[in-house]
C-alpha cells in the first residue's frame, strides 16, 4: 500500500509539469521576429547597393545616380 501511495505522489508531482507556457512561446516568437527583421534589413541594403551598381553599369554611367 505504501508503494502505491509513493507512486501516486510521484505521478502527481510530474503531472504539475505542463508544456511550454504562453510566455515561452511569446519569447520564441519575439526572437524569431527580431532575427527575421535583421536579416531582411541586411539583405535589403545589400540588394539595394547591388541593383544600384547594375543600374549605373547599364546606363553607361552617363547619368550617375545618387545611390549610396
Amino acid at each position: 500500500m505504501a508503494r502505491i501511495i509513493s507512486s501516486l505522489r510521484l505521478v502527481k508531482r510530474f503531472a504539475c509539469e505542463t508544456g511550454a507556457s504562453l510566455v515561452e512561446y511569446t519569447l520564441l516568437v519575439a526572437l524569431i521576429a527580431a532575427i527575421a527583421i535583421g536579416a531582411m534589413t541586411y539583405l535589403g541594403n545589400s540588394s539595394k547597393a547591388t541593383l544600384c551598381k547594375s543600374g549605373d553599369a547599364v546606363a553607361g554611367a552617363a547619368t550617375p545616380t545618387t545611390c549610396p
